[in-house]
């Protein structure tokens, strides 16, 4: 089992920033692509971008990869020395409030199928 561990949720304003961080082993980061999703209440869950994992290999090619929603706002990105994911979020509007999960998965343009691991979620709240 893969431990994956949030952090960095809040509550700002529309057009504030936050940043999510998703820690991990040093294993996980070398065997596996590591993402977003979020969900709100009532709605699917839906992807949110994806970095190859750390050695470039994946079962997809190319990437990062972002939802269509939040490309230009968030930024995906690894700090391997850390063993850390982060998701920069620029620029936030309303519905962009979710809880945000790390994920891992063999391949880079993930599918809600694809995930192998969550983690437990963080919350974000963006206010008008």
């Amino acid at each position: 089992q893969v431990q994956l561990v949030e952090s960095g949720g809040g509550l700002v304003q529309a057009g504030d920033s936050l940043r999510l961080s998703c820690a991990a082993s040093e294993r996980a980061f070398s065997t596996y692509a590591f993402g977003w999703f979020r969900q709100s209440p009532g709605k699917e869950r839906e992807f949110v971008a994806s970095v190859r994992r750390d050695d470039g290999i994946s079962w997809s090619a190319g990437g990062p990869y972002y939802a269509g929603s939040v490309k230009d706002r968030f930024t995906i990105s690894r700090d391997n020395a850390k063993n850390t994911v982060h998701l920069q979020m620029n620029n936030l509007r309303p519905e962009d409030t979710a809880t945000y999960y790390c994920v891992v998965s063999d391949v880079l343009a993930m599918m809600t199928d694809s995930v192998l691991f969550w983690g437990k979620g963080v919350l974000v709240t963006v206010s008008s």
